[in-house]
């Protein structure tokens, strides 16, 4: 089998593909692509009237809950997302996004999602997400 006739390793290039065009986008905006994950979920979830804890944020972005911690410092430091101690839970850190933060993340999500239209472009939308969602979440699994 030749390396084009391979899904993994077509995948492999389309995935470094797609990662340039996020961090090209996104540079501008001083973000990296997993702080902009980071920041688009906190701010979707404030926008449902939630107030996530890191656990919560971490399971919502598919990201590791340590690393979601190392990042979410670096936003905080950034003065786009605010930690508060949970009263319920003094342990626990629940996250809103300030107003820096507020501003920035419509504008970084229209970046992505502009990269995404190029990127995604030549295959019909139904399709693209037909089959990314089974990759994502093949049956059986969550």
């Amino acid at each position: 089998m030749q390396p084009g006739e391979s899904p993994g390793f077509l995948l492999w290039h389309a995935t470094l593909r797609w990662q340039r065009g996020i961090a090209a986008a996104l540079a501008p905006l001083g973000l990296t692509h997993v702080q902009f994950v980071l920041l688009a979920c906190t701010w979707w979830m404030n926008g449902q009237g939630e107030r996530p804890n890191q656990q919560a944020l971490a399971r919502q972005a598919g990201t590791d809950v340590k690393m979601t911690s190392q990042v979410l410092r670096t936003l905080e430091q950034k003065n786009l997302i605010a930690r508060e101690v949970d009263p319920a839970d003094t342990r626990a850190k629940r996250l809103h996004v300030t107003g820096p933060g507020a501003e920035l993340a419509p504008r970084a999500i229209a970046a992505v999602e502009e990269v995404d239209a190029r990127f995604f472009g030549p295959v019909p939308l139904d399709d693209t997400l037909n089959l990314l969602g089974r990759l994502a979440h093949p049956a059986g699994t969550s």
